[in-house]
């Protein structure tokens, strides 16, 4: 009898792939081993191997599919033989429930409140049912009110709070596709949602195409998926689901460029020479970290997750588009250690073999543009994280001095912060103290 092919696990954060094309058809042999597909994860491409070996009887999915880990993709087997039955995800229901990085809390319409006929008066939202909706991506209107007159106020939304599914990220970008639905308990688990509890959708027979618009000369149309897709969804929830405020400070660079030019100097043991602006601004950050844990914090279902250590995230930017690999325990790092495994990470990232367990964890991120001469910009927080830091280009500016005024050179630092659980002091005082490190960095202190 044939057997099924599954999309095996590929590291412990990836939800889904995005099946980018067959290695194989209908028809041809296979052996175990040998690549069957290439899938897109939301960071990185990978092979998939056949786990079995014969005559590719069916695939699954199409190319462009989104597809959850741990589903049958292919059957495998001896000509005519009879199909099995594709199987569920084999995911562990313990590990369906396990907390999942970068996870945003999200509510959604419960489905057993029906919407109003369209006929039908709607009844009034109380001003603070309206905010408190509008926060959790309620829909108010839709909403049975328990107020006079079925007037829909605040504890009618927290009903509806309790009661509807969370969704990770990945799940809630899967169901906006249309290809994937909810479970039938979904509203009733009390459980996150993940890519791995949704089931396909039934398709609907194909519409007649429309004849294709001609399109414009020298217009080319590309769509938006794979990794693009990915960065466009995260990067729009992450503004939707959160509270960003940037504050913009400079530092003194002169001793930051001095540094830079004497390690060029040193003796090749010490392992200094290849040490860059952005790894001694990054071994800056995570020597100041820790002393703001409010800083170096996830926010997760409605909670702070305050972290010890500082895994620090650094944006890189690749052909596929921006990825932001980790630097574990980036505190504990000297810097040559420090500057090695930034270099390791970002190679990686370029050449496309960056593993998507590298991808993840991260509690503060850093991004760096001033190599492209941008003396300030507005960074995007990396949800659940709630700060990341813009670094900008070195530039001579105005200081008033005991002799007048000099133009010195300095580094614009761009702190963006979520407001939700940081305040502006607080992640001011950061700004102010990694300033201060900047602008003191020496020999004596990168080597501790």
């Amino acid at each position: 009898m044939a057997v099924m092919v599954r999309l095996p696990q590929l590291g412990n954060t990836v939800e889904s792939t995005i099946l980018v094309r067959w290695h194989k058809a209908v028809g041809d042999s296979i052996a175990v081993g040998e690549p069957l597909c290439e899938v897109e994860t939301d960071k990185t491409t990978m092979e998939v191997e056949s786990s079995a070996a014969g005559t590719i009887l069916k695939l699954l999915y199409s190319e462009g599919d989104v597809i959850p880990i741990l589903v049958d993709i292919a059957a495998v087997g001896e000509p005519g033989e009879a199909l099995p039955a594709p199987q569920p995800s084999a995911a562990q229901p313990a590990a369906a429930a396990q907390p999942e990085p970068q996870t945003q809390p999200t509510s959604v319409q419960p489905a057993a409140v029906p919407a109003p006929a369209a006929d039908e008066v709607r009844p009034g939202v109380s001003p603070r049912a309206r905010k408190l909706a509008a926060r959790s991506q309620i829909d108010a209107a839709a909403l049975t009110g328990s107020g006079p007159g079925g007037r829909v106020i605040e504890r009618d939304v927290q009903a509806a709070q309790a009661s509807a599914p969370k969704l990770s990220p990945v799940a809630r970008a899967m169901l906006a596709g249309g290809e994937f639905q909810l479970p039938q308990d979904a509203a009733q688990s009390g459980r996150r949602i993940t890519s791995r509890d949704l089931t396909p959708a039934a398709r609907p027979e194909p519409a007649p195409a429309a004849p294709a618009p001609a399109a414009s000369e020298g217009v080319e149309i590309v769509p938006l998926r794979g990794a693009r897709r990915v960065i466009a969804s995260r990067m729009l929830a992450s503004l939707q689901t959160t509270a960003q405020l940037t504050m913009t400070s400079w530092a003194d660079a002169r001793a930051l460029r001095a540094l830079r030019t004497r390690m060029k100097t040193l003796p090749a043991e010490l392992g200094l020479r290849d040490v860059t602006i952005n790894d001694l601004l990054l071994y800056a950050v995570a020597r100041t970290l820790p002393a703001f844990p409010a800083l170096n914090t996830l926010l997760i279902d409605d909670a702070m997750h305050r972290h010890a250590a500082v895994h620090l995230g650094m944006a890189v930017d690749t052909e596929r588009g921006l990825l932001v690999p980790v630097i574990r325990d980036a505190h504990t790092r000297t810097l040559p250690a420090l500057a090695a495994e930034a270099h390791r990470l970002a190679a990686a990232c370029q050449d496309g073999s960056i593993h998507p367990d590298a991808l993840s964890g991260g509690t503060f991120t850093v991004t760096n543009l001033g190599s492209l001469g941008i003396e300030s910009f507005t960074p995007v927080l990396n949800a659940p994280q709630v700060g990341i830091l813009g670094v900008g280009t070195i530039t001579p500016r105005p200081v008033e001095t005991a002799d007048g005024i000099d133009f010195i050179p300095q580094i614009c630092l761009s702190l963006t912060i979520n407001h939700q659980v940081v305040d502006g002091a607080p992640g001011a005082r950061f700004l102010q103290a990694l300033t201060r490190a900047v602008a003191q960095l020496d020999l004596s202190i990168i080597t501790r």
